[in-house]
């Protein structure tokens, strides 16, 4: 993988001059133990140096005090070597680890050297060293210490998650929270972490599986804890904003975000084509448009031009009645994506949450969403996740029947849907899909930047097309009169569908339409189409400023209203293998002016998606009540009855 403009080379030569000393380390140091304190148990030693399995009893958590813990001898690779029942030979896979641990500590200090020169901190240590360091600068240098200290802990976690993936099984192991994190300056934090990793292969790693999920999981929760503390540490700008490329192991480090292999999932679903799915027809459309859009990210810059021109899907809802389509929908756009990376030799991964992932055990729910989060906006991959059932997986706030995992399932999605921190590169998009969208927390609902309403076959011609394809061939019924499939064609379909919201459907919204439009006259201004949208809120006060980002998206999104022309698709060379900026020239030249028409039919499209959801979960609560009064009334009678 070649070099992108905003990456450095870290050296091999840089890389390979600390084997040596972390050879050193690996062999034997001493540490004392600061945080977490590890009691031996009577578990007698299995060799020389090699310190019996241990429990941890950490004190509170991040209060460093003077310890009163007796130094101990961390032998890792002898660790290592005993990590299989006493077997006298080093197997391959202990050989891998012993290799990977002495690699990612040498990539994570080349990368503190590589900080320490941008930021002086190198010329700091040496005054410090010659007793010439003045007292005005003190304090920098101690924050520049615990700042290179968070740095070599991330990069070590990084570069051996990162190293170890291809060798990982089946096997899972929970190892905890990692507590011995110290921040003095790099060297001790190495100590504290390898000695607790120590800790942990001691007490999880029985075999070689186990030894591998061992320290695969400790770089993990490393990276976790690490990056935590560094959202509230200082002096990170310089390693946040640059990026390095290892050309041996094509690993890049970029500031707290975890590096991944790029691979696909190999996906085993029952992929449908277009013309499979019957009705639906803005929700196709839309889809197979989402579907190429995906396919312009740029790999080497790390964006897709549709996110930077504002016409880019990242998060959606999909909506309606049980049996009109969804998963079908799903099928069809994951199978078009999947098609078109093979085409272009690009990883893509498919992954949908599920309910499976709400776990009893507290936290345990929100891991898993953040995963699968994470395994979907991975830079390096076009992504596709779904959350199909999102109503009864997600909880909503207030609700007393969500139960804790669903909360926290939640609070992630909203955090990386529209939170702080959310990066829009434009490599993946997330669907969400529900029978009963009005079960949805409002704020995560909103959080879907545009609404594809699932409504299934409507007409008279859907129903035929949909009875004709699932009928198959193995008959001999004729087909009659009609052109199979010509109601489908998507483009007159689109046009039709996207026509009829020139008025709004849902009868609370087309109030609040007549009488804005009586008072004020055609919406042909921005300023009649804001007082428009400021009488929809005064209907509905759940209606925000989220709700005209989302509106306004959708607009550009129609702006965007071409499809990429399935050529450049099939033939990579003519768009897909284009730089970035040849890429952003050839979309423009597609692109249409937005009208007041576009900006009408997407506010009503909009507006009246959360009408009907309002409309819905209000019914739903009437007929909850009008059940208990009958419950009431019945149980009355019954008593009096019996008296």
């Amino acid at each position: 993988m070649s070099l992108t403009s905003d990456q450095m080379e870290l050296r091999e030569d840089d890389i390979v001059g600390h084997y040596p000393a972390v050879t050193a380390m690996l062999e034997g140091f001493d540490h004392t133990p600061r945080i977490g304190v590890a009691d031996s148990d009577e578990t007698p030693e299995k060799s020389s140096g090699i310190g019996s399995r241990r429990r941890f009893r950490t004190t509170t958590p991040g209060l460093v005090t003077r310890s009163t813990a007796r130094s101990e001898g961390v032998q890792l690779l002898a660790r290592i070597e005993a990590a299989d029942g006493g077997d006298a030979l080093t197997s391959p896979l202990q050989a891998t680890v012993m290799n990977v641990l002495r690699r990612a500590v040498s990539i994570a200090l080349a990368v503190a050297d590589q900080y320490g020169a941008q930021t002086g901190l190198g010329d700091l240590k040496r005054a410090n060293l010659q007793g010439s360091l003045a007292a005005a600068r003190k304090t920098e240098f101690s924050e520049l210490l615990a700042a290179e200290a968070l740095i070599t802990l991330y990069v070590f976690g990084n570069a051996t998650a990162y190293l170890l993936s291809p060798h990982l099984s089946e096997v899972t192991v929970e190892v905890g929270e990692v507590e011995e994190i110290l921040t003095d300056n790099g060297q001790l934090a190495l100590h504290g972490a390898l000695w607790e990793l120590d800790q942990d292969i001691g007490a999880h790693a029985g075999d070689d599986a186990r030894l591998v999920a061992t320290v695969a999981a400790f770089a993990e929760q490393l990276m976790e804890k690490v990056k935590l503390r560094a959202q509230t540490a200082g002096r990170l700008e310089p390693f946040n904003g640059a990026a390095w490329h290892v050309a041996a192991d094509d690993l890049t480090i970029r500031g707290f975000s975890p590096s991944s292999k790029a691979k696909s999932t190999t996906l085993t679903m029952t992929f449908k084509k277009p013309n499979e799915v019957v009705g639906n027809h803005i929700a196709k459309y839309q889809a197979m448009k989402l579907a190429k859009m995906l396919m312009a990210y740029d790999f080497d810059r790390r964006l897709n031009p549709f996110a930077e021109l504002g016409g880019f899907i990242f998060t959606f809802m999909g909506d309606g009645k049980p049996g009109t389509g969804k998963t079908t929908l799903i099928q069809m756009m994951a199978g078009m994506i999947n098609d078109y990376c093979q085409i272009a030799g690009y990883p893509f991964r498919y992954q949908n949450l599920s309910t499976g992932n709400i776990d009893s055990y507290q936290g345990k729910s929100g891991q898993n969403a953040k995963a699968f989060i994470d395994t979907i906006i991975d830079p390096s991959v076009i992504g596709f996740g779904t959350i199909d059932d999102i109503d009864t997986l997600a909880g909503k706030r207030g609700d007393r029947q969500s139960s804790a995992g669903q909360l926290e399932i939640t609070a992630v999605l909203m955090e990386s849907f529209a939170g702080a921190n959310t990066v829009v590169r434009g490599n993946c998009t997330f669907g969400m899909f529900s029978n009963y969208p009005e079960n949805v927390d409002d704020a995560l609902r909103q959080r879907a930047g545009a609404r594809f309403l699932v409504d299934g076959p409507i007409t008279r011609e859907d129903y035929i097309d949909i009875l004709y394809l699932l009928m198959g061939k193995n008959h001999d019924i004729p087909l009659g009169d009609h052109d199979a499939y010509a109601a489908q064609e998507i483009k007159k379909a689109v046009a039709a569908s996207f026509a009829s919201h020139a008025r709004p459907h849902e009868d609370g919204l087309l109030r609040v339409y007549e009488q804005v439009r009586g008072d004020i006259g055609a919406l042909d201004t921005i300023a009649k189409l804001g007082t428009y949208l400021k009488g929809i809120q005064e209907a509905d006060d759940r209606f925000t400023g989220r709700a005209i980002k989302n509106i306004t998206d959708a607009v550009k999104v129609r702006a965007m209203d071409f499809e990429l022309p399935d050529e450049w698709m099939e033939n990579p060379d003519l768009f897909l293998f284009q730089d970035y900026d040849t890429k952003m020239n050839m979309i423009k030249e597609l692109r249409q002016p937005i009208t007041v028409e576009m900006v009408i039919q997407e506010i009503n499209r909009y507006a009246d998606s959360e009408f009907r959801y309002a409309d819905k979960s209000d019914e739903v609560a009437i007929d909850n009540m009008v059940r208990e009064y009958e419950r009431t009334e019945a149980a009355k009678k019954r008593y009096l009855e019996g008296k």
